[in-house]
């Protein structure tokens, strides 16, 4: 999964945000893992984007929380 468009991100319902944080938590902590056991460096820019994603994930929900949709 590692990349969510922002495209993506404003037409999920707000069980598909949660549900699609959740993977990304996981994957997060598989590349982690990765990491720290000195991993393949074919996965650098997959991390980057992976936290990117949560970030804007998190960032919907708020908005919606607060009622701004």
């Amino acid at each position: 999964m590692s990349h969510v468009s922002p495209r993506d991100i404003e037409t999920m319902s707000s069980e598909q945000l949660h549900r699609t944080l959740d993977d990304l938590k996981d994957e997060l902590l598989q590349l982690r893992a990765q990491q720290a056991l000195g991993g393949s460096s074919s996965n650098s820019g997959s991390y980057k984007q992976t936290r990117r994603s949560i970030a804007r994930i998190l960032t919907k929900i708020n908005q919606n929380s607060k009622g701004g949709e």
